[in-house]
């Protein structure tokens, strides 16, 4: 059974499902809001929240589409980890597809085969063994306490020049996790067979989602780095065995919440051409921030701002990140958590950053606090070009309003 969604968009009707299928469902897809259909037994509304992609629950298989486009969100989702670089936004790198595993599939297909026309990647790599022939260095330590009395085998250590590589073994690890899904492609899953087979010879590693190694590219490895960057993001964002192991839930997944921040600010980075040590998101934070304190001491209401700016010691501008639709008016409860950003970092004024609106919001001031709370939209909409262009004028914004706070106090 197939069920297709839209991020926060109530199903066109009620679906039936079974006890088992629902709580799987309430589990094993995040934010996903259940309701019972008025009047009708055993079916329910589905409205999923900001979290899209496939999951399978038993015979179930739901896909959430995002309404940015699946070309669009695995762009913002690769430009974020720096896999694209700004001069590259005429390229296409996505083909058509109905659910988000198959366009990661096809994309990472797509990038395999460029990475492998040179050859697959080798490397030397220190093997420990017990062999009947010496190769390498014998490990006399080794061969003493584990065979004091036998010649052979001996213990010995060498260094084998292989494709059993950790990019190699990333790629392989990433198609062998989209291929465990019910994907819908023929094509993609003809090209991820393709992949297993190409690299038959490589250890097939199941990484955890939050221990994906990183990778230093450099010359000899350049050529893989459109590839290792999408396997890195196909097994950070996977899912599988949720309710803890009771329900089998294998999937794969994205916030857009997640995706538009991380966007926003690898963008503003290029954009500005300052460093992720300049300018921070909130899980790189150098120190806590409270708004709080009690008697000298560090308080019990922590902050973590979306975005801050770092000269030195010293915060310079923070702004807060919003995958929402704002429409003529902010929510108070947004302009709330900004104003507690910017008392706590004593700024003069902050900038709330949105995906969409109506229209350009302006500004407000809050006088009794003397701060400028600051409105900025980046519509998603149109093609890439568009949208680095719109980054480029919140670029812009952002820095008018710290250079405005460093003139202050210079003054």
């Amino acid at each position: 059974m197939d069920i297709e969604l839209t991020e926060h968009e109530r199903g066109a009707k009620p679906e039936s499902l079974d006890v088992e299928q629902r709580d799987g469902l309430a589990v094993g897809v995040p934010r996903l809001e259940i309701a019972p259909a008025q009047g009708e037994e055993g079916k329910y509304h589905l409205t999923p929240g900001s979290v899209v992609g496939a999951f399978q629950i038993g015979d179930l298989s739901v896909a959430i589409r995002p309404k940015v486009g699946i070309q669009k969100l695995i762009f913002l989702a690769c430009y974020s980890m720096g896999a694209f670089e700004l001069h590259e936004g005429e390229r296409h790198y996505f083909e058509d597809a109905e659910t988000l595993p198959d366009a990661m599939s096809l994309s990472l297909v797509a990038a395999a085969r460029k990475a492998f026309e040179q050859g697959l990647l080798h490397d030397y790599r220190t093997k420990e063994e017990a062999l009947h022939t010496v190769r390498g260095r014998i490990r006399v330590a080794d061969q003493i306490r584990r065979r004091f009395d036998f010649p052979f085998p001996i213990e010995v250590r060498y260094d084998e020049y292989t494709e059993d590589v950790l990019e190699n073994r990333l790629v392989r690890a990433a198609a062998w996790q989209l291929g465990r899904m019910r994907l819908r492609s023929q094509k993609a899953r003809d090209g991820l067979r393709e992949i297993a087979t190409r690299l038959g010879n490589v250890s097939l590693v199941e990484f955890a989602p939050h221990d994906v190694p990183e990778v230093i590219f450099h010359r000899l490895n350049m050529r893989y780095r459109e590839v290792v960057m999408l396997s890195q993001l196909v097994l950070r964002r996977r899912l599988f065995e949720s309710g803890g192991g009771t329900i089998p839930a294998p999937g794969f997944h994205m916030d857009m919440n997640v995706v538009f921040q991380q966007f926003i600010t690898q963008a503003l980075r290029e954009a500005l051409d300052v460093s992720d040590q300049t300018l921070l998101s909130d899980v790189r934070l150098p120190r806590r921030i409270w708004l709080d304190e009690e008697h000298g001491n560090r308080g019990r209401i922590q902050l973590k701002p979306d975005l801050t700016w770092w000269d030195g010691s010293r915060y310079t501008f923070v702004g807060d990140v919003k995958y929402k639709h704002v429409d003529n008016e902010v929510r108070n409860a947004d302009l709330y958590q900004l104003l507690a950003y910017t008392t706590a970092l004593d700024l003069p004024g902050g900038l709330l950053i949105y995906a969409k609106g109506e229209r350009q919001p302006g500004s407000y001031m809050i006088p009794n606090a003397g701060k400028h709370l600051e409105i900025a939209v980046v519509d998603l909409a149109g093609d890439v070009e568009e949208l680095l262009h719109r980054v480029d004028e919140l670029a812009k914004r952002v820095q008018r309003i710290r250079d405005a706070y460093r003139l202050r106090l210079a003054a």
